[in-house]
Formats: C-alpha cells, structure tokens, sequence
C-alpha cells in the first residue's frame, strides 16, 4: 500500500538540492510576492504551515506577527524550522503529525501554506481537501505544487528512449528520491478549488524556462538573463502552466 513519503532519510539531500540553490532562492521570491497581501496585514492572522519542511514562508509570516502553526510528517523537518524559529526570537505551535489527519483537531485559519506536499502524499485530492476545509470563509489556501505538464514536457525533450515511457504513462515517480509520484496538473487542480467553493487570487509558474535550457546555458551573465525572462513570462497564461512548479493562491467564498 502506498504511504505518504517523509524526507527523514533524505534531508540533507532535499536541503542541498533545494533550500540552498538559486532554484530555492527564485521559489520563494515569487511565493512572497504572490503572499504580498499578507506581509503587511491590518490585523494578525491565524497561519497554519501543513506539511512546513523547514518553515522558510511560515517564519516570514511570523515577523509581520501572525500566529502560526505548523506540521510535518518529518520529525527531523520539523526540527528544522522549530530551530530556526528559535534562533529568529519567534514563536509557533509545532505538531509532528500528517496535516490530512492533524486536520481533524484544528480548528480555522486565515491562511493555509500546503507547499510541495500534495504530490508527495499516497492520496493528493481526498487529503487535500480536509486540509482547504480549515479555511475560514474569507479565508486563502496558498498551494504550491510539482507540475505535470513540466514533467511531461521536459521527459519528452529526453530523446525517443522517454516517449514510450509517456504514452503508458509509466514515467512518474517511485517517490524514492526527489521524484514526486503524483505530480498534478493545473487546470484540474484549478477545477479542483472552484469545485470546492474557491476563487483564484494569483497563479504562478515557478521556473518556466529554466529547467529545459540547454546544459551549455551556464555562464553567469546567460542566467541573470534567463531569470529576467522567467520573471516577465512566470503569470502570463500558457507559460505560467509551464513551470516545475505552479503557486495557486486562492480565496475561500464568503
């Protein structure tokens, strides 16, 4: 039976490979500007992090004085961002828990990060929707998720050797290393939210360009050009559902 995939064994693998590149970085510049509204509120809001990793976004909330609660199936993720809290003076509520199931003894929020969780989980839709029924009418759900479109797109570019393995649709991930098993595409995803009585607030494509360069696009001056062009295409239609990564910011109906 499938389970969702905790990163304990690979942590240090996910931070250098993902926290601590230029790849990181670009994510959470455009995740912070799609989460402007929230960075200089008129009043606190109540944030719940579902599946934290290392609690980056919920810990740049958390200085504009929201109150913030956080989980993560990985005990040693969790320990991350407990820690980084920690050295940062700022407080939150930590639970080692699957937030599908940690779902259930909460209560509202305002806002609800799920970032790179729902493709990593043995169910993506049914556990995503007990966690969007925490928002509070009014409410937002920020989700960020791996692309399929992207992955199909750049296993195609592979060569011949790849198309067989996409017309029987047995190229997606074991979820044995940074390879999600269940990444989703954007329209259904955005079908997905309407259905559940949502309305889309921003929708972004994180690295549009960048994964299917050529390995030669290497030099310096090349890749300050490339993120100018990533920068300008990153929300307009068709190149946003491009992206490794699609940011849907959507809004819970009064």
């Amino acid at each position: 039976m499938e389970t969702d995939r905790n990163f304990d064994v690979l942590i240090k693998q996910f931070e250098k490979k993902i926290y601590q590149t230029v790849k990181g970085e670009w994510r959470l510049k455009l995740l912070k500007e799609d989460l402007s509204l929230f960075s200089s509120p008129h009043r606190a809001l109540s944030v719940w992090d579902a599946g934290c990793g290392f609690g980056q976004l919920s810990l740049w909330l958390a200085e504009y004085g929201h109150t913030i609660t956080l989980c993560d199936i990985s005990r040693k993720m969790l320990q991350k961002a407990q820690q980084a809290f920690e050295k940062a003076g700022m407080n939150g509520h930590f639970h080692h828990a699957a937030a599908q199931q940690l779902a259930e003894q909460l209560p509202e929020f305002d806002v609800i990060l799920c970032h790179a969780v729902i493709e990593w989980l043995a169910t993506p839709l049914a556990s995503l929707e007990k966690i969007v029924k925490k928002v509070k009418p009014g409410g937002y759900v920020s989700l960020l998720f791996y692309n399929r479109n992207a992955f199909v797109f750049h296993n195609a570019l592979k060569g011949a050797w790849r198309w067989k393995y996409l017309l029987n649709n047995s190229y997606l991930g074991k979820g044995k290393k940074l390879t999600p098993p269940h990444p989703q595409y954007p329209d259904e995803i955005i079908k997905t939210l309407t259905a559940w009585n949502f309305s889309i607030q921003q929708h972004t494509g994180i690295r549009v360009f960048y994964d299917y360069r050529h390995p030669d696009c290497n030099a310096q001056e090349e890749e300050e050009l490339l993120w100018e062009l990533e920068y300008r295409y990153c929300r307009m239609p068709t190149y946003r559902n491009m992206g490794r990564y699609i940011h849907i910011l959507a809004q819970k109906n009064k």
